[in-house]
C-alpha cells in the first residue's frame, strides 16, 4: 500500500511519563501498530488486538478511527467508551477535516492531553463502571455493618423478635427462621 493511501494519524499521544522514556524505535513501533490496526478495522466496527501485556482498541466510525493503547487491566467497555467520546469531541471540533489530511499530526488538539489525564481512571470513561464501583463499596460497608452487629452476639432472629416494626406474620415468613 502506498504511503498516501495509508491512514493519517491526526495525533499520536502517549502518556507524558512514557514519552520521556521511549526510544524513537518504540515510538515508531507504536505508529506502525496503530496504523496497521486502523487499516484493518472495518467502518462501523470495534476491535481489540492483544500485544504482550497491552491491548490496542480500535473504533472505526465511518472511516475516522480512534485507537487506544492500554494495559491489559483497563476494562474493554471503558476503553470503547473513551474512544467513542474522543471521536465525538473530534468531530465536534474539526468536523470532516480529517478527510483531507495529508500528513500525520496535522492538527494541534489540546483535548487529548486532558482526556489522557482524566481517563487514567476507567470509571471516568464509563459511567456504568463508576456506578458499579459505588455499589460495590456500599455492599462492602453493608456487609461490615451486618458482620459487626452479628459479632456483638446478636442473632438476626433475636433482633426480629425484639422488633416492634414487624407484625407477627412478617417475623416468621412461612414459619421459617431468618438466620
Amino acid at each position: 500500500m502506498e504511503l498516501s493511501s495509508q491512514p493519517k494519524l491526526i495525533r499520536v499521544l502517549v502518556g507524558q511519563k512514557l514519552l520521556h522514556l521511549m526510544r524513537s524505535s518504540v515510538k515508531e513501533f507504536i505508529v506502525f501498530v496503530g496504523r496497521t490496526v486502523a487499516k484493518r478495522t472495518p467502518p462501523g466496527q470495534r476491535q481489540s488486538v492483544q500485544h504482550e501485556e497491552y491491548k490496542v482498541h480500535s473504533y472505526n466510525r465511518n472511516g475516522l478511527v480512534a485507537l487506544g493503547f492500554m494495559d491489559d487491566h483497563y476494562p474493554v467497555r471503558s476503553a470503547f467508551s473513551l474512544l467513542n467520546q474522543v471521536l465525538d469531541e473530534y468531530q465536534k471540533n474539526f468536523g470532516e477535516a480529517w478527510r483531507t489530511a495529508q500528513t500525520d499530526n496535522a492538527q494541534p488538539w489540546s483535548y487529548l492531553n486532558e482526556a489522557l489525564a482524566k481517563f487514567q481512571d476507567p470509571a471516568e470513561a464509563d459511567k456504568l463502571l463508576k456506578i458499579q464501583r459505588e455499589l460495590d463499596e456500599t455492599k462492602i460497608i453493608l456487609h461490615k455493618t451486618i458482620d459487626s452487629v452479628l459479632a456483638r452476639g446478636e442473632k438476626l432472629d433475636s433482633l426480629v423478635e425484639k422488633s416492634s416494626d414487624l407484625s407477627a406474620a412478617s417475623q416468621s415468613p412461612g414459619g421459617q427462621k431468618l438466620a
